[in-house]
């Protein structure tokens, strides 16, 4: 096994990154979920988060409403970190369902937590309480997240995101 670096903890006055995935971008437009869900956007335009994301992002933004994919879009480059998805990413997506962390038919979660996880993202951040921030899927993730010499991958749903003011 391949010893992974392991990411400098974010410096006072730099920004969290922060893997965002769709539900959070829908979520503005969302009753239910719309205050949390921009108060993290609002983070992210005010300079104090950047919003990590990769193609995977990209490709399920296109079946997205025109709102939500025209958010996305408009959100400055300053605010956007777009991480490569990679052969290293995919492996660790599949992992954790060989591992049995959640079916092949959720890969596409999956992926959005490799991702996060190999990006050394800060957190990833969801609403997806059925395949990501749900208790026995975190630990599910960060222990294959350790056997393959990655850190622990903090996932949170934006109601849990706060910053300092």
């Amino acid at each position: 096994m391949q010893q992974k670096t392991t990411k400098v903890d974010r410096l006072p006055g730099n920004p969290w990154r922060l893997y965002l995935d769709t539900s959070v971008i829908g979520g503005c437009f969302d009753d239910e979920f719309a205050g949390d869900s921009r108060r993290v956007i609002t983070a992210m335009l005010d300079g104090k988060a950047r919003l990590l994301f990769t193609e995977v992002l990209e490709a399920e933004l296109i079946g997205a409403p025109d709102p939500v994919r025209r958010l996305f879009e408009e959100l400055p480059d300053a605010c956007r970190e777009r991480v490569a998805f990679t052969p290293e990413v995919e492996s660790l997506a599949r992992e954790y369902v060989t591992r049995g962390v959640v079916p092949e038919a959720w890969l596409e979660d999956c992926r959005h937590v490799a991702a996060a996880t190999v990006a050394r993202a800060d957190a990833i951040v969801s609403w997806n309480f059925r395949h990501i921030v749900k208790l026995d899927k975190i630990k599910g993730y960060n222990q294959v997240n350790l056997l393959n010499g990655y850190g622990v991958l903090t996932i949170v749903s934006p109601k849990e995101v706060s910053f300092d003011e």
